[in-house]
């Protein structure tokens, strides 16, 4: 395997976890806000483009809970550099057109520091080349491969939630050693499905297995049993990844087809976010697997950072509100809001930023950053930042469904997760 090219300096996980330590962020009790108070109006404005309508809009709903309980701690504990965060929402739609006009809008009228916050690689695609032409910071909470493969420009960052090349390779082994090398892929029909294909497929092949069929969906599609005979009888294992307001659908009519007789099946947890796992027409997932960044259910050895973070988030042990146990959240994903935002804090305070003159200052500071500890900021777990490609890297999980609910069976390392650098944006200008 090619070495991993990180930041100039050699990168161990103790020297990240004491970078991390030495720059990172520490969350106070609630409070007034702290340091040199903001003089009226002035404070530090965010652009966050949530997916309130549209495909997106169960997680759009969670990203924006997520970002209004980071922000309450962050101002309560005194803001970035004595200065209050405000977030200014604007929905997308989770459509790519309305993506780039929210953008404009973001830097011609609301004049924002930076923007943060979009998740569906679609509308990240036509947006982020928008962003460098504005000259806006932008922080993805997506996972798209793009910008890690330098496809974007040195305006966008993902110092949070990994990409899917990322998590694919790491897992691949595991799928392949335990379920079976003959796989069907089902994806949806857009980027976010055309990066698991592509990693996928070359993943598996590097295991010595095979793509039998890969099957692509309309992610507004409403109903999937015409294309279930497209699996073929030899396959080992189904891998699906399905989004949209359909979803449940999706892995209902996968169970009515496959009957008793099915071959072992591994899902990204996107297949069914926002969904409860214990409901009856769910039953035939017993014993299958699904990818999660941050296991929905409390598991035995749960963190205190996660406990911390469902508290203020207003989740409990299952991954529902506090407010209405059918409501489901988006666990795997919608953390990335959160660790963005002291993402960005962090970046912000190390450049003493106070306005639009330190932007590049603080792009900088983002990109010298290695890493970050878990904790109470991070509370997924430690993550490895490489400020070349701005992307993040961390530990994947692989949870079965049992007893209706799911239990973490295997864990990453880090490690398994890094994979060669495709760009260096630090050779970028400006």
């Amino acid at each position: 395997m090619k070495k991993l090219h990180m930041n100039n300096s050699g990168l161990t996980r103790r020297r990240l976890l004491r970078s991390a330590a030495s720059a990172g962020v520490v969350l106070a009790a609630p409070g007034l806000i702290r340091g040199a108070q903001a003089q009226a109006g002035d404070a530090i404005r965010l652009g966050a483009p949530f997916h309130r309508t549209g495909i997106g809009a169960s997680y759009g709903r969670w990203y924006e809970r997520t970002a209004n309980a980071a922000l309450k701690i962050i101002n309560e504990g005194g803001g970035i550099n004595g200065l209050p965060v405000e977030m200014i929402v604007e929905d997308d739609g989770t459509d790519p057109k309305r993506g780039v006009e929210v953008m404009e809008k973001f830097a011609a009228e609301h004049k924002v520091d930076a923007v943060f916050g979009h998740l569906f690689s679609h509308v990240v695609a036509a947006t982020a080349p928008r962003a460098g032409e504005l000259k806006m910071p932008y922080f993805l909470c997506s996972e798209a491969h793009t910008l890690a493969s330098g496809a974007f420009n040195r305006y966008c960052f993902q110092p949070s939630i990994t990409d899917v090349k990322s998590q694919v390779s790491s897992m691949a082994p595991w799928i392949s050693s335990n379920l079976g090398k003959k796989v069907t892929l089902i994806y949806p029909d857009f980027n976010f499905g055309y990066d698991h294909r592509d990693n996928m497929t070359a993943a598996i092949k590097a295991q010595g297995g095979e793509i039998v069929a890969d099957i692509a969906i309309p992610p507004t599609e409403t109903s999937f049993t015409r294309y279930m005979p497209r699996i073929p009888f030899n396959t080992d294992v189904i891998y699906h990844v399905m989004v949209g307001p359909a979803v449940l659908t999706f892995v209902k009519e996968l169970g009515e087809h496959l009957g008793r007789n099915r071959p072992e099946i591994f899902g990204f947890i996107d297949s069914l976010e926002a969904v409860d796992m214990e409901i009856p027409q769910l039953e035939f997932l017993e014993g299958t697997y699904f990818w999660e960044a941050m296991p929905r259910y409390a598991q035995e050895t749960q963190s205190e950072a996660d406990q911390a973070f469902r508290a203020a988030v207003g989740v409990d042990d299952r991954g529902a509100s506090l407010d209405d146990p059918k409501d489901i959240s988006t666990y795997a994903h919608m953390f990335s809001v959160w660790e963005t935002l002291f993402a960005i804090k962090q970046a912000m305070e190390m450049a003493d930023y106070r306005g639009p003159e330190q932007k590049i200052a603080m792009m900088e500071a983002m990109e010298s950053i290695s890493g970050f500890e878990e904790g109470a900021a991070f509370p997924q777990g430690d993550k490895i930042f490489n400020g070349k490609t701005h992307q993040s890297f961390g530990h994947q999980n692989i949870s079965q469904v049992t007893e209706g609910k799911l239990k973490v069976v295997h864990r990453t390392s880090i490690e398994d997760t890094l994979y060669p650098d495709e760009t260096d944006y630090t050779q970028m200008s400006f």
